[in-house]
């Protein structure tokens, strides 16, 4: 198997970025008055613009010839059906078969998942409507009024990016917290203000194992027990979504109340799972339907669009092109929407910790820069931090601009502001603001040669900046559910381009079997394992300096 690098496509591609990168937007759209047209993309609830990105007609094509050259409709197909595409680890990667609306067969190892993932939701269901509706009833015959979902990772970041999304649509039936940092200032600040007899908790590790999660689930079951003074009102409080039903009934949940998941649902990919439970109870569990429905809909355009509408694989390749051929390194995810403040650091993990890899299937190291750098923040808030770099940095940051029709709440013309903001910054990068433009500025408001001459240089801007336009009808449960599909696909698609393997995490598993022989010595007497002398000397100078 030859590297994506030796395919004509590929090859072509480079030739092409050497031409391009003397190549300006502001020129190709002066030459082309239908490029908005050519290089725009919808379906139902999206605008996906990408006519300011670097590209032409015959790059355009060539990027659809690696996408055929690299096979991505046969892997796309094999994802589907249920093969075991994670090969590093042999499982399947099914993900979409959680939010498979039309219920038809998903088949892993001769068997169909779909009775698996139906009957779960119906539990979910089941669940969340007992809590919600008040008749789940704690230690004290008390109603739910607040969940703590303790969590970390994949099991933290989706469930609270789509919980922040749709606070507007939740009513004041439950209050849902997250937990997921160890550090034991975020847990004691939500228990703080919680009352035990009301208060339920989530804890999600598919292992129950997992030390973070574990450590705060721990002190949890130590503040709760404070209170209620009796092991057997555990069950009545904690409930799982694990797989490992001995480590959950050892922490004294009910297996009734342990919901699953299944090996061929990554971490990063599972908040259409049992994982979502937090978002169910939150915003109801109809609402979450939606965000599943707004995913399957995603899902049928990614495997039935032609590549050159399909608007993932066309994430997917501008993202190759730009990381790989034109050398920009890292990519802004920039929502113009207060809901959205989340996304940047949900995509950040989708993307950097599936594709921040340096070996090809066949485990040689790729010659070629694999995934960027991805960062971010909201739009108005990024303007007054970083946007200055963004438009005069010497380096070029491609960014993702997404924004709504219509907003959740409507008040005056915010709306129309900040959407002026959004069309603004994406023509600017653009655009940029040449020599001649700032000498007509300066001199219409009166500023002397002189002065031109000393401000001239601070005040040119060289555009260029490639930037995609996400325009959602509304930020609502579907248009979520919407959004996510498209980036985990895009995620997909590139892995297949760069020919790297998108669902393991093995360098996240080396920080865990680290920290957890360093854990030892810290707790432990008589502990010591070797280490460097920079480790070594951090540990000792810990351990007595505590």
């Amino acid at each position: 198997m030859g590297c994506r690098s030796e395919l004509s496509s590929w090859k072509a591609l480079e030739q092409s970025a050497t031409k391009l990168k003397q190549q300006h937007l502001k020129t190709l759209f002066a030459q082309d008055q239908a490029r908005f047209a050519k290089f725009s993309s919808q379906i139902p609830g999206v605008l996906y613009d990408y006519s300011k990105q670097l590209i032409d007609e015959e790059v355009f094509s060539q990027l659809i010839s690696l996408a055929e050259q690299t096979d991505i409709a046969t892997w796309r197909s094999k994802m589907f059906s249920g093969e075991k595409i994670n090969f590093t680890e042999q499982r399947a990667v099914l993900h979409v078969a959680l939010r498979n609306r039309s219920n038809s067969p998903v088949m892993v190892e001769g068997e169909d998942v779909m009775p698996l993932v139906n009957a779960e939701l119906a539990k979910m269901k089941a669940f969340t409507e007992k809590v919600r509706g008040g008749q789940w009833l704690g230690y004290t015959k008390k109603s739910v009024k607040d969940v703590v979902a303790i969590g970390v990772g994949g099991s933290n970041l989706g469930p609270q990016m789509v919980t922040e999304a749709l606070k507007n649509y939740a009513d004041d039936t439950l209050n849902v917290h997250y937990v997921s940092n160890v550090d034991g200032v975020q847990l004691a600040g939500v228990l703080n203000n919680l009352n035990p007899e009301t208060t339920m908790f989530v804890i999600s590790s598919k292992t129950f194992t997992t030390s973070e999660t574990m450590t705060n689930a721990r002190s949890a079951v130590k503040w709760f027990l404070r209170h209620a003074q009796s092991q057997e009102a555990i069950a009545k409080h904690f409930v799982a979504v694990s797989t490992n039903l001995e480590k959950t009934r050892e922490f004294g949940i009910a297996d009734e109340n342990v919901f699953t998941m299944w090996d061929w649902v990554g971490g990063r990919f599972s908040l259409w799972s049992a994982i979502g439970l937090p978002i169910a109870l939150y915003v109801g569990f109809e609402r979450f339907l939606e965000v599943l429905e707004g995913a399957f809909e995603v899902d049928e355009h990614f495997k039935h669009a032609s590549f050159d509408k399909n608007i993932p694989l066309i994430m997917a390749m501008l993202s190759v092109w730009n990381t790989s051929f034109l050398g920009y390194t890292a990519q802004a995810i920039l929502p113009y929407d207060q809901a959205l403040h989340m996304l940047p650091a949900y995509l950040q993990q989708g993307e950097m910790e599936s594709n921040g890899k340096h070996v090809t299937f066949a485990g040689e190291t790729v010659p070629y820069t694999t995934v960027p750098l991805i960062w971010g923040m909201t739009g108005i808030n990024g303007q007054h931090a970083f946007y200055q770099y963004l438009h005069q940095g010497n380096t070029i940051v491609p960014a993702d601009f997404i924004a709504s029709l219509k907003p959740q709440v409507e008040v005056g013309q915010h709306h129309d502001i900040l959407l002026s903001n959004f069309f603004a910054q994406t023509e600017a990068m653009m655009a940029g603001v040449d020599e001649q433009q700032v000498r007509a500025d300066l001199a219409a408001k009166g500023k002397s040669e002189q002065e031109i001459e000393q401000l001239l240089a601070h005040k040119i801007h060289q555009g260029n900046r490639p930037t995609t336009s996400i325009l959602l009808d509304v930020v609502d449960a579907k248009a979520i559910g919407r959004l996510i599909a498209l980036y985990e696909h895009k995620i997909f698609c590139q892995g297949i381009l760069l020919q790297i393997c998108s669902f393991d995490q093995w360098g996240v598993e080396l920080g865990k079997g680290l920290a957890s022989a360093i854990e030892a010595e810290l707790t432990k007497e008589g502990v010591s394992n070797p280490h460097d002398s920079s480790t070594a000397g951090l540990i000792a100078y810990y351990k007595n300096n505590r």
